[in-house]
């Protein structure tokens, strides 16, 4: 596969972002530093005793797990840090894996009522059993603040159902993040199929969902919760960023599904203000369906959309209504229909502004949909504005060629509550008027900036 579009449109570089450019809010980033802190203790295990280790965690403890093949699952039932010390797991950084082997009649990580715990640096081959490699499993009570990081997960696709991460019960304050998923039926499965187990508060970020036969991400919709003692009650957002969600191989032609689907929150008491920010991902063909569906409140910017087969995003009912929508300053590439909104409801506000899109039908809204500020063209046509849309393979870049996305009018709102909103695709500063995701000023496109996006490297 060719290089250039990885450098177009994945690479690392150019200088680190401020702080600023890169925060969701301050309990994200509290996250992140404590998973961080110096241990209390560092234990070490190696395939033969790794179970009896983890029996003895504690608040503050860091397990390395030495290189090597572990043929029994991990199961963390009842494992739980603290805010100020969190559990550390993790395997060697480089060099040969710390290799969870699936193994039938086991999820390979297995999850019970669990809390801040933090997971990195290992491998799970699920060996195309009918198994999922990370889970929380319904039979826990919940599980809240877990980290999971530079985790590789490979070969769980025997069926559809098998997903590489899945909550089956409560969960919040999630981080997913850097994690290199392939080859599985469902890339991410997050609550349960009847909304009886919520997901709330989440941060998927900079990681690769690709060649699955379902979807690469399915958040589930939620049922009016029962509040558990430590669940959050205030308003929350789930954040989705910088990832690369790719269908372009692998998928299910008899049960298609999008690259990504997101559920409403609750119809009613606590949740039901939460909101979606989906913002610089990278959706990549779906010669079978969609890029991406959604209901409820969603926010989708600074995000390219590439579908030579098939439909870009389409915001409709699927278990409940559409509720707040905005999709603001996204470059949408689709043979079929660009943009979507069907029957909202219209005692919320739905906008579409600032996008550039070609496709066969751009743009179809409902009526009371606020549409202002877009740049259309034929699909076919994408070629006179963007400097490489219809490449071979991964040899693609959707950056606008020298001024021709340039815009005079403002959009009609701010976004001046949404992260990252005043950078573009590449997390750059947005210094021109420009229609789509990218700010356009460059002569051609500079890369993402360093920590922007799961990294170079090809696919396979």
């Amino acid at each position: 596969m060719a290089a250039c579009w990885l450098i177009a449109l994945l690479a690392p570089v150019g200088p680190a972002l401020a702080g600023a450019a890169v925060t969701v809010d301050s309990a994200a980033d509290l996250r992140q530093t404590l998973a961080q802190v110096e241990p209390v203790r560092v234990l070490q295990a190696h395939p033969s005793n790794y179970r009896e280790v983890v029996r003895r965690l504690g608040p503050g403890d860091h397990l390395r797990l030495a290189a090597g093949a572990y043929p029994r699952s991990l199961r963390l039932d009842g494992v739980q840090g603290t805010a100020e010390r969190p559990i550390i797991i993790s395997g060697p950084s480089k060099g040969p894996p710390a290799l969870f082997k699936g193994r039938r009649g086991a999820n390979t990580l297995s999850l019970g009522t669990t809390a801040h715990i933090v997971l990195r640096h290992l491998t799970l081959d699920g060996g195309r059993e009918n198994i999922a490699a990370v889970t929380l499993e319904a039979e826990a009570d919940y599980s809240h603040d877990i980290t999971l990081e530079h985790l590789t997960i490979r070969n769980y696709d025997g069926a559809q159902g098998n997903s590489g991460i899945t909550t089956r019960a409560p969960a919040w304050n999630w981080t997913i993040r850097h994690n290199d998923i392939r080859r599985v039926g469902t890339g991410m499965y997050l609550g349960q199929p009847d909304g009886s187990a919520p997901f709330i508060g989440g941060l998927i970020e900079n990681n690769v969902v690709a060649e699955t036969l379902g979807y690469s991400i399915q958040i589930k919709h939620q049922n009016r919760r029962d509040l558990l003692p430590p669940m959050p009650d205030e308003p929350r957002r789930t954040v989705l960023r910088y990832n690369l969600l790719s269908k372009a191989e692998g998928g299910s032609s008899e049960r298609a599904r999008p690259n990504l689907l997101l559920g409403h929150f609750p119809p009613e008491g606590a949740g039901q203000h939460d909101r979606y920010l989906v913002y610089g991902n990278l959706f990549h063909e779906n010669p079978h369906e969609r890029l991406f569906q959604g209901e409820g409140n969603l926010f989708l910017y600074n995000n390219l959309f590439i579908n030579h087969g098939g439909d870009g995003l389409i915001v409709l009912r699927h278990n409940h209504v559409p509720k707040e929508v905005q999709i603001l300053n996204n470059t949408v590439l689709a043979r079929g229909v660009g943009v979507r909104i069907d029957a909202p409801d219209r005692d919320y506000q739905q906008v579409v502004a600032g996008n550039a899109v070609f496709a066969e039908q751009p743009l179809a809204m409902a009526r009371g949909v606020r549409e202002a500020v877009n740049l259309t063209a034929p699909f076919e046509r994408a070629a006179e504005r963007l400097a490489r849309p219809h490449g071979e393979g991964w040899d693609l870049d959707l950056y606008p060629q020298r001024g021709a996305l340039r815009r005079d009018d403002p959009l009609p709102v701010s976004g001046a509550d949404l992260p990252g909103f005043e950078r573009d695709y590449n997390g750059r500063p947005r210094e021109h008027e420009t229609y789509g995701a990218y700010d356009g000023g460059a002569e051609g496109n500079p890369g993402r900036a360093a920590g922007v996006g799961p990294g170079a490297g090809p696919l396979h």
